[in-house]
């Protein structure tokens, strides 16, 4: 990587005032990533600026910091970093409302670890985009240590955050050796991660409503192929009551994931205006999540990934290519 790591070497230090934007929707990863990387520009003496077109959601709202990200998108800055994210897909609201010409015009960099990407953001300068990284906040760990870019222990906080988020607490497969690796470095400079993870846990915690909610979603959870695939559906009514509380998805998929027999699971959000997104999750030795992504025009990880579908298809036709997918996938 020494190639991408020497061009962003140089567009981060040609730059002053950089922008750092997050997807529609962001998660511990994507957030924590913004902010540590923040903490490094401004050690640099740079004026970084954050951008997501969506608010946090509440859950992450223990992450001091996360209500300096901007709605609206700078109309003067020298370069962007892109975290989290490789697909334009993942930036509708952003380029819903016109072409963003400053962004597409000046020197970009995409930060991620997604690895699979269907619709790459064909404007970036540079794509770093490391499959083999648990989360992007141990990519740009190992991008600072690489480039020798100070980080505090504030910003190695958030790259905790951003680690622990994507891995579940270090409890799912996107964890690998080099992720203890990190973490060990981190704890040695001083992160608390005890404190860290307390603090993450008692800000999952769900209010009353949610819990109710959660009880409806495994009432309706469907089974497929002899269990080995579990498909919810989530309408735009729901979406809009429950999400700024707790993102239904990864409040169902867990359990789903730990529910005998189940290797694969499919979130179907409809909205209404014909679109559904999907969220795919899986257990090991069902690693083909990118797979049915792909088949869709999505893409992630072997056993974390998603998709998009906006040309009018119906939802029960979406999903019986869902089952009917799996089923090649699985043989």
């Amino acid at each position: 990587m020494t190639e991408e790591y020497d061009k962003i070497a140089e567009i981060v230090g040609s730059a002053n005032r950089i922008v750092i934007l997050q997807a529609d929707n962001p998660d511990a990863d994507s957030l924590g990533s913004a902010l540590a990387l923040e903490q490094i520009l401004h050690t640099m003496g740079k004026d970084p600026i954050l951008y997501c077109s969506m608010d946090a959601p509440n859950y992450l709202r223990y992450l001091s910091g996360w209500d300096r990200v901007n709605n609206i998108l700078p109309d003067n800055f020298d370069a962007s970093i892109i975290v989290d994210a490789s697909s334009l897909s993942l930036f509708e609201k952003l380029f819903s409302k016109g072409p963003q010409q400053q962004l597409m015009t000046k020197p970009s960099i995409v930060l991620d670890h997604h690895g699979s990407v269907a619709d790459p953001i064909g404007f970036a300068s540079v794509m770093l985009n490391d499959a083999t990284s648990s989360s992007t906040g141990e990519l740009i760990y190992a991008l600072a240590k690489s480039l020798k870019w100070d980080m505090s222990v504030n910003a190695q906080e958030f790259l905790m955050t951003a680690i622990l988020g994507d891995t579940q607490g270090l409890s799912n497969s996107l964890t690998g050796a080099n992720t203890y690796r990190v973490l060990a470095d981190m704890t040695d400079a001083g992160v608390d991660r005890p404190t860290l993870e307390e603090t993450r846990r008692l800000a999952m915690k769900m209010p009353e409503v949610i819990f109710r909610y959660k009880a409806e979603l495994i009432k309706r959870s469907e089974f497929y192929l002899n269990n080995r695939l579990a498909i919810v559906t989530i309408p735009q009514s729901e979406i809009n009551e429950f999400s700024p509380l707790y993102n239904p998805a990864p409040l169902i998929q867990n359990d789903l994931l730990q529910t005998e027999g189940v290797g694969v699971t499919v979130v179907l959000k409809s909205y209404d205006d014909g679109r559904i997104t999907a969220a795919i999750r899986g257990n090991p030795g069902n690693a083909i999540c990118d797979q049915l992504a792909e088949h869709f025009g999505g893409g992630g990880h072997k056993l974390a990934s998603g998709f998009k579908i906006q040309d009018g298809r119906e939802l029960v036709d979406i999903k019986t290519e869902c089952v009917d997918t799996t089923k090649q996938l699985l043989g």
